[in-house]
């Protein structure tokens, strides 16, 4: 479930990215935060278990900034 969630918010960024590049800055950034105290809570757990808890919230982070990313250097790259 949360890995659907995960590609939804990745895909909605890229199209936002896409057409309006300025205005998705501001949504990213807020998904990056919310996926980042995600992460610092997991890490408070001891030893490996909080690496592995944070794991995912980590590669969701670097997701979301690659489909926000990729969707300004499309527009970027596009002849209009």
């Amino acid at each position: 479930m949360a890995i659907v969630a995960i590609v939804a918010v990745c895909a909605v960024l890229l199209v936002l990215a896409f057409l309006a590049p300025r205005l998705s800055r501001h949504p990213q950034q807020g998904t990056q935060r919310a996926l980042g105290i995600g992460s610092r809570t997991g890490r408070s757990a001891p030893g490996p278990l909080g690496r592995l808890l944070s794991k995912p919230f980590r590669s969701s982070s670097r997701a979301v900034g690659r489909s926000g990313e990729a969707g300004r250097r499309a527009r970027r790259r596009s002849p209009f």
